[in-house]
């Protein structure tokens, strides 16, 4: 099912999940992407720790490959993870790290084929004497995430999504975008917003008062 799901987020974004439901959790813009991969998509292997990383040595050891490690690091300024980290998790084939906290080691990182994400770079490690706690329900920027539950990154942001429902999300992100590629080919061929859309009918129903929404036509 995973796979599935994986081919439907490859032909959309993180935008047209968001204008398909505007109830999907997205992670505040303060988590940002420092490698060179930036894509993600994979259940959460879900992460709690304050100032130490030894619980997320354990994540990166024991979730299964594809799996996300999402940290709640209480948004502190301390590193939970570092190249020594995202090598391990690229042997173990894990589907990306997700810190809200800090990271090091951008000379590595940054070139990376793991997605790593973080609030912080940081020189500054965290101690290694805490077991933290692995898949718990957290709060990783900004948003509850779940163990299990789908986190999906692009060059837009991260969006987290409950599996029972990501199917039909992701079909509904799909439609918003064919619709898109229909606006875009109507300009491509020299028409207007206002031909792609129905902005004069939409304006004038809101002055009337009226319940209205922007559409692209038909």
């Amino acid at each position: 099912m995973v796979n599935e799901l994986l081919e439907r987020f490859l032909a959309v974004d993180t935008t047209a999940i968001c204008d398909a439901d505007r109830t999907t959790r997205v992670m505040d813009s303060g988590i940002q992407a420092r490698s060179a991969a930036k894509r993600i998509f994979g259940p959460a292997f879900t992460v709690r720790c304050r100032e130490d990383f030894l619980a997320v040595l354990r994540a990166v050891e024991t979730a299964e490959p594809g799996a996300v490690i999402v940290v709640d690091g209480g948004g502190r300024e301390t590193a939970l993870g570092g190249e020594m980290f995202a090598r391990g998790a690229l042997v173990r084939s894990l589907g990306g790290v997700v810190v809200d906290g800090g990271y090091r080691d951008m000379a590595y990182v940054s070139t990376s084929e793991l997605p790593v994400y973080s609030r912080f770079v940081t020189p500054r490690a965290g101690t290694a004497v805490q077991l933290g706690e692995l898949q718990v329900p957290v709060t990783c920027g900004g948003v509850v995430v779940n163990p299990g539950d789908l986190v999906l990154a692009d060059d837009e942001g991260l969006v987290v999504l409950d599996p029972r429902s990501a199917e039909g999300v992701l079909d509904a992100a799909l439609a918003v975008k064919n619709s898109e590629h229909r606006v875009i080919d109507l300009l491509d061929a020299g028409k207007t917003l206002s031909d792609a859309f129905n902005v004069a009918q939409h304006v004038e129903a809101l002055h009337r008062g009226e319940q209205s929404a922007l559409r692209a036509r038909e």
